[in-house]
């Protein structure tokens, strides 16, 4: 059984492919596909195999279960919001004030907005007269502790308001009682792979047609609500029916992994539900061959590819935690990845303090974070009260230590040693300075595709290697007004700018050094070869 299906997950379409090509050759394979929105046509028509015009026939039919629900009223505004933030903000002090009793539930793009959003209401419920029903804003996503994540859930205390800011996942995937009214933002954080620029992205997108509707039931679970649109209905008119699928939005280097150590070798004929764009699967294809993790004739090179399928992290990552053996620096990049994977809370500017800025090192984000993750670990002691002090996440960084192990185990498995660096080289200055050197060469051989060099003209602009394309480096990086030169980056975070998040400094020449069938250094500097 596949539940959640309309959510077209790129793991999940690829489940979908598989299965149907494991039904041909076990026909008494029996399939559920379920969701509360689904095009059920589209997927019927994908795993039904009768070819003629006799329903009779049929290999697969759709059952429709009707759900109860209550009336919704949809509200939209009369003109288009600039803010959308800070009109949400407005509308929930307007449920507040003026609508009966009933819990909020606010759909927004991610953390920060998340936390702004929670942090005003806060601030302003102090403004509200003293008998006026009590607000208790909690926000839900990714990141939060177990104890957070379980307050949405818990029964509004009497005389109080609930208020849920969510981001998308509150869609469909969880269920909390009470709530009466919806707050659409109209917008959804996606990643995006651009096969032309070879990189992907997180970007603010408006939300599909379909969406708005799922996100506006939320509001008729218990009693009737309201749902109001912080758009337009001319604009709601103007979405798409649905979402984009994932699968033809992505990068498609780890799938290409998987169906290979499937042993498909085939992807391009490989039977998806809604096919990827070609350019995108050619251009993750030249990725994994970038990387060595495929030969000239396109099947998983021994070891090194069966590896980095194995792994549970992203193909530039894992190629970066197998090279670790070649620069005896496995301890200290267990750290990192583990750092890289969770993503730190960031800070905000005006919380940023000197206690903060002590792990930064001018060598760039990863080094950062591994000053983190050691401080944590030692003189942290993983310790809660240590947390707070330097404004982190206990429980974030406490699944980073959890993480460690568990890529730790795969190391093991694939009989790389472990080793430190850093103690390799010794405590010196010298010593030090040679072990960060190994550290971000060891970045720099996973990393390699996606590097940029400093626009000469001093705006603090880069332009990607290989295909020109004009980044900035992102106000929580180290390197943020910085006067780097080159740099490696482990994503791109769209919003009104194209940021690199995880940046590294690196020499020039290791990209020929570590990439050359990639690169090549000339006097002038790196230039593509082709």
């Amino acid at each position: 059984m596949i539940d959640e299906a309309h959510e077209r997950s790129l793991y999940t379409d690829i489940l979908l492919g598989v299965l149907k090509k494991i039904q041909k050759k076990r026909s008494d394979l029996k399939l559920i596909i379920s969701s509360a929105t689904l095009d059920a046509e589209e997927f019927q028509d994908f795993f039904n195999v009768n070819t003629s015009k006799d329903k009779s026939k049929d290999t697969c039919s759709i059952i429709s279960l009707e759900g109860r629900m209550y009336p919704v009223d949809i509200l939209y505004t009369i003109e288009p919001v600039n803010d959308y933030v800070e009109k949400t903000i407005q509308t929930v002090f307007d449920i507040h004030t003026k609508e009966p009793e009933g819990d909020v539930l606010v759909f927004m793009t991610g953390r920060e907005e998340i936390d702004k959003v929670v942090n005003e209401i806060s601030e302003r419920a102090t403004t509200l007269p003293h008998n006026a029903l009590g607000i208790i804003p909690l926000p839900i996503y990714a990141g939060l502790s177990t104890e957070e994540q379980a307050r949405i859930f818990e029964p509004t205390q009497e005389g109080f308001r609930k208020v849920i800011v969510a981001t998308n996942i509150a869609e469909a995937s969880i269920t909390i009682d009470g709530v009466v009214y919806v707050i659409d933002c109209g917008f959804v954080k996606l990643r995006a792979y651009n096969p032309k620029t070879g990189m992907e992205s997180l970007t603010v997108a408006p939300i599909s047609k379909a969406s708005a509707k799922q996100r506006a039931g939320r509001a008729g679970r218990v009693k009737p609500g309201k749902t109001f649109r912080l758009y337009t209905e001319q604009s709601f008119m103007e979405l798409r029916d649905s979402s984009v699928p994932e699968i033809q939005r992505s990068n498609l280097a780890p799938v290409i992994l998987q169906l290979k150590a499937l042993g498909i070798d085939n992807v391009l004929r490989f039977n998806f539900l809604t096919p990827p764009p070609v350019e995108m699967m050619i251009r993750s294809l030249e990725l994994l061959y970038s990387l060595n993790a495929l030969d000239n004739v396109g099947r998983l090179t021994i070891p090194l590819g069966v590896q980095l399928a194995e792994f549970p992290v992203d193909p530039l990552l894992g190629k970066v935690l197998l090279a670790s053996a070649e620069f005896h620096c496995s301890e200290e990049i267990l750290s990192i990845a583990a750092m890289l994977t969770v993503q730190p809370n960031r800070v905000p500017k005006d919380v940023l303090t000197d206690e903060r800025r002590k792990f930064w090192v001018e060598e760039g984000d990863h080094m950062s974070l591994l000053n983190i993750y050691n401080a944590f670990t030692t003189r942290g002691k993983l310790s809660g009260k240590w947390c707070h002090e330097h404004y982190f996440n206990f429980k974030t960084l406490s699944r980073a230590v959890s993480i460690r192990g568990q890529l730790k185990k795969y190391l093991a498995r694939f009989n790389i040693p472990l080793e430190s660096c850093l103690q390799r080289h010794g405590t010196t200055a010298t010593g030090r300075i040679e072990a960060t050197r190994q550290i971000r060469r060891c970045i720099t051989s996973g990393y390699f595709s996606q590097a940029a060099k400093a626009d000469i003209d001093g705006s603090g602009r880069f332009r990607t290697i290989r295909d020109n394309v004009v980044l900035n480096v992102h106000p929580s990086s180290v390197l943020f007004s910085r006067n780097a030169k080159y740099v490696v980056f482990h994503e791109v975070v769209e919003t009104n700018q194209a940021y690199m998040r995880d940046v590294t400094v690196i020499e020039p020449e290791w990209l020929s050094e570590l990439a050359p069938h990639f690169y090549e250094y000339k006097n002038i500097g790196v230039d593509n070869k082709g």
